[in-house]
């Protein structure tokens, strides 16, 4: 273990499972202390214990503006503050604009784009304190290139990325760096809406090939480092960027 992370203070939304969880493994492993917020309350508790001491986990419905403000402040209480926000919690809809509900549309965009935008704001106290701080938002490759029934989730991540650019611009001056990571198709659950929409698990791995360049989806485990490195102060000339994981699809 190289503790590349050590003494660093991060929240971390959405750590239970697939990315997250990936993410969350690899912070600890570099010597970082982690405030896990999630919905998922059986699923944080048992992550909590795994992590004895260091993980704290709070459950917030992050579509709930009280429920991010609580979150934020339990966080800060917990860690005396924070350095990093990891913010992966995310939601996929899949399916066709003349069809899409327009509650399925306002959920996407509370969980994917909104609730980044209150926790950046009432996380930014703390981040200011702490001083060479790093925010790290989740986008896509779909927010940058989108797809055939994925309109909502595509223009989500496409607002991640502009809010990563332009939180950057606003908050260079203060010691605050912002980033997004935009993994292409990594193998979790999280795709299943879209696995669905193009017509099963087998009609996905026939397009593979045609798609990605090195021929296969990615891993949680090779997406988490970038988050580590993003959190780190290796990356601290780095900022406003969109940083693609995709196995060469947007070449």
């Amino acid at each position: 273990m190289s503790a590349r992370l050590a003494g660093k203070r991060v929240l971390l939304t959405g750590g239970v499972a697939n990315i997250g969880l990936a993410i969350l493994e690899a912070v600890i492993a570099e010597g970082a202390i982690v405030s896990m917020i999630d919905i998922d309350a059986a699923g944080g508790a048992e992550v909590e214990k795994r992590f004895q001491g260091k993980v704290r986990f709070i459950r917030a419905d992050l579509s709930q503006e009280a429920d991010i403000t609580s979150a934020v402040k339990q966080a800060a209480e917990w860690m005396d503050g924070f350095d990093t926000l990891c913010l992966n919690a995310g939601v996929q809809i899949s399916g066709r604009a003349e069809s899409f509900a327009t509650a399925d549309w306002d959920k996407t965009f509370a969980v994917n784009v909104r609730a980044n935008f209150i926790f950046v704001r009432e996380a930014l106290p703390h981040l200011r304190r702490a001083g060479k701080s790093s925010v790290v938002l989740m986008s896509s490759l779909a927010g940058k290139r989108g797809a055939t029934g994925l309109l909502a989730y595509s223009s989500s991540k496409a607002a991640v990325i502009g809010m990563a650019t332009t939180l950057a611009i606003e908050l260079a001056g203060e010691g605050v760096r912002v980033n997004a990571v935009c993994p292409g198709w990594i193998d979790t659950p999280f795709n299943a809406p879209v696995i669905a929409f193009m017509g099963g698990r087998e009609k996905q791995e026939e397009a593979i090939p045609r798609v990605i360049p090195l021929g296969r989806q990615g891993t949680p485990d090779e997406v988490a480092p970038l988050f580590v490195f993003l959190a780190s102060d290796e990356s601290s000339y780095i900022t406003a960027q969109a940083i693609n994981v995709d196995g060469g699809i947007y070449s």
